[in-house]
């Protein structure tokens, strides 16, 4: 049996699917009690059903871009398990358009989700974890924010911001014993990549020097090492998982 985050309390957004349920599962595995967070509740439910076999999971429907809806999520995990140990800025959201194209709402609504959520959720996380003198907080950037993927102004934007507001966290953070750091996936198969049409895909793959996609499992296990205290000495840092891409 595995046990590296046995016993710790766990929130992972956006977990409902692809990085944020293979996280969530691993988590399970890996002895956590885990609290998943997501926007649809048929989703949600549908995970909490599968993942339930593997541990302790409860489900919330939660629209990160909400500031009292993250607050309540975390209230409740601390009214029912009595702390939150690890929390993963998972969730995120894409909404493409040539920069000349854009609309202002689809500029605000990447940057309230991507970056305001993150934002939110660490707020609400981090009171107690001040007060215990433990924390470790991961969140997900993207390569997009290096390479600035073609119709996504909004989207590197908001991972770059990600960037900058997990050094800063880092620094000032380190003194009461959390640990905040960032992963910044490239091409992950998830179910909406899969989607992709089959020359894109392979064109891209040509680009990536392992010759391969990452899968949600690759990037899960790197939000678990990070969660974990085997990465006790490492904070403020942005690891990019990509295959060598960027």
């Amino acid at each position: 049996m595995r046990t590296k985050l046995k016993n710790r309390v766990a929130i992972v957004t956006g977990a409902a699917s692809g990085i944020g349920f293979a996280t969530a599962k691993l988590f399970l595995e890996e002895g956590a009690v885990v609290v998943i967070c997501d926007i649809n509740v048929d989703k949600v439910d549908d995970a909490v059903s599968e993942l339930e076999k593997f541990g302790i999971v409860r489900g919330y429907v939660v629209d990160i871009s909400k500031k009292e809806m993250c607050a309540r999520t975390v209230e409740q995990t601390l009214a029912e398990f009595g702390r939150v140990d690890i929390l993963i800025n998972n969730a995120g959201i894409t909404d493409d358009a040539q920069f000349y194209k854009m609309t202002d709402e689809q500029f605000e609504r990447v940057l309230d989700v991507n970056l305001k959520g993150t934002y939110y959720m660490s707020k609400a996380v981090i009171p107690s974890m001040m007060e215990r003198k433990y924390g470790k907080i991961v969140h997900a950037s993207s390569v997009s924010a290096y390479n600035g993927n073609f119709g996504q102004s909004n989207y590197a934007a908001s991972k770059a911001a990600v960037m900058g507001l997990t050094r800063v966290m880092g620094k000032e953070l380190g003194k009461y014993g959390i640990n905040v750091n960032a992963i910044a996936p490239g091409t992950i198969m998830t179910d909406m990549y899969a989607a992709v049409p089959e020359e894109i895909k392979e064109k891209k793959l040509i680009s990536i020097p392992l010759r391969r996609y990452g899968s949600p499992e690759d990037a899960a296990q790197l939000f678990a090492f990070l969660a974990s205290d085997e990465a006790s000495y490492i904070t403020a840092q942005t690891i990019t998982i990509d295959g060598g891409f960027n």
